[in-house]
């Protein structure tokens, strides 16, 4: 049975069962370990009866056969934004990074004092433009509430979200408004700032993992920490599943790892058991920072194309292949006149040779590659640790490898004449001189699977390819694409604007 199930405005999955669950209480758990799903939820259905409108699902029987499509509907005690609790899952009252950021911002109901006293300061204002007095009780209570629904959502809001919340704060209350300021918000931007700072103590004392991650010591870690969700991470260092407890999730670890090891394992137990452990595989990941030989020797089911794009979706609740093969092919032939254009003009020689492969063999899956590998030289970046060509009965991979933190190995056979082989014979992942995935069909889906690698274990970006790795998640993936820098920002208006 095919199932198209609505998360979120963003995610939307495609889900096939092999038989209908015999309640929706099955099918609510089948659908939780599938797709990752966290926190208390119910679902609804179209119902064909009533012209395809949304019903609560209470009794299997009422779906249609065949193809039903499902929206997942979240639920929780404390009172976030009903668009906030729709648009991904919210783990726990006390979960950080598991909501996307609502827009516009909803602004909680405050204490029924503070309640009338707002509402008689908007009337007042209504009539004759007089701003309220905040006594300090009612500011302080204000800012405890909009703390509190701010970290449900995430304990390290940006610039950005900060002016979203006192936007939508003075726009509800127009009496809390500061007439003598130009933004009229800008106020209580640097107020909810100070208040978080201080909530977020809070928050580490109640062991909230994030914030305890970021509150390390730069001596208590070989490597540099890594602060806060900074690639558009959602489900960053989410809580364990309802239900899971430590002992549970090590179990399912070691079930996995004798599942690994099997000729012929069980792709669906798998992703069953990788589901499970999502949260203790983040927090040791984030948490300790291990080598990755560690993480390869507890978490191997990890570290294959299946279970990178799986792990992929859960951090980001994005597919990783289709969004990046999609968002690359919508900018190909921009990039491509973009290249011929800087060569034609002696801006960037660098790319004569990539474009020249083209003119050998000018097929969609050498456009692309084209275009993945002419972006780096495009910005006058240095590649040579992160992508080597090498040739299969060559150097050997040691020698190619060392002094490579993460990139990617594209293997040919015989001498390499052109920018980049024609034919590949094979690409591999390597992260910290160490293959970590290999067998890989063409450069394009490398790149995807090096993105998810980077994701999946928590690395930065390559310094020498910041701007070309940056240029991939936020303009073909489009993940946080309104946080380009300047220079991403000039590039892509660009190619928008490029003639085809």
């Amino acid at each position: 049975m095919l199932f198209r199930v609505i998360v979120s405005s963003q995610d939307i999955r495609r889900v096939t069962l092999d038989s209908v669950p015999e309640s929706v209480k099955e099918l609510c758990v089948t659908l939780r370990t599938i797709l990752g799903l966290q926190g208390n939820f119910l679902l609804q259905f179209e119902d064909p009866d009533f012209g395809n409108e949304l019903c609560n699902l209470t009794d299997i029987k009422d779906l249609p056969s065949d193809r039903v499509t499902l929206k997942v509907l979240f639920t929780a005690s404390d009172s976030v934004s009903d668009l906030a609790l729709q648009t991904t899952s919210l783990s726990a009252p006390t979960a950080a990074s598991s909501v996307e950021w609502p827009d516009p911002f909803f602004i909680p109901d405050f204490s029924h004092d503070v309640e009338l006293q707002l509402s008689a300061a908007n009337d007042a204002y209504a009539r004759n433009g007089t701003v309220m007095v905040i006594s300090k009780s009612v500011k302080s209570e204000i800012l405890d509430k909009l703390a509190d629904v701010i970290s449900k959502i995430t304990p390290y809001p940006s610039k950005d979200q900060y002016e979203s919340v006192a936007k939508a704060l003075v726009a509800k209350h127009p009496c809390l408004r500061e007439p003598v300021s130009a933004k009229e918000w800008y106020y209580w931007v640097f107020s909810l700032k100070f208040k978080m700072g201080n909530y977020r103590q809070r928050l580490m004392a109640a062991g909230c993992p994030e914030v305890i991650v970021n509150k390390r010591k730069r001596g208590q870690t070989i490597i540099k920490a890594i602060k806060k969700s900074k690639k558009g991470e959602i489900h960053y260092l989410p809580n364990p599943p309802e239900g899971q407890s430590a002992v549970t999730s090590e179990e399912n670890r070691t079930t996995m790892l004798l599942e690994v090891q099997k000729s012929d394992p069980d792709l669906q137990l798998l992703d069953k058991l990788m589901a499970l452990t999502f949260s203790q595989r983040r927090k040791e990941i984030i948490g300790d920072e291990p080598l990755i030989s560690v993480v390869m020797d507890r978490w191997p089911g990890l570290f294959n194309q299946r279970q990178i794009s799986a792990e992929f979706n859960r951090i980001v609740t994005t597919d990783l292949l289709q969004s990046f093969l999609d968002g690359l092919d919508a900018f190909v032939p921009s990039l491509l006149e973009l290249y011929k254009a800087a060569v034609s003009s002696s801006r960037r020689l660098s790319l004569t040779s990539v474009m020249q492969c083209l003119n050998k063999e000018d097929t969609n899956q050498n456009r692309r590659t084209a275009a993945l590998l002419g972006l780096p030289l495009f910005f006058s970046e240095d590649t040579s640790g992160i992508i080597k060509m090498c040739d299969v009965h060559g150097e050997t991979l040691d020698a190619l490898m060392k002094g490579m933190h993460v990139g990617l190995l594209i293997g040919h056979e015989g001498v390499l004449q052109d920018a980049f082989p024609l034919e590949i014979f094979n690409v591999a992942v390597v992260v910290e001189e160490t293959i970590v995935l290999h067998n890989l069909r063409d450069v394009p889906t490398a790149f995807a699977m090096l993105m998810g690698t980077i994701y999946c274990l928590n690395l930065e970006y390559p310094g020498n390819m910041k701007y070309s790795f940056e240029f991939l998640q936020k303009v073909v993936m489009k993940i946080k694409p309104d946080q380009c820098s300047a220079r991403i920002h000039g590039l892509r208006n660009k190619l928008l604007r490029y003639p085809l």
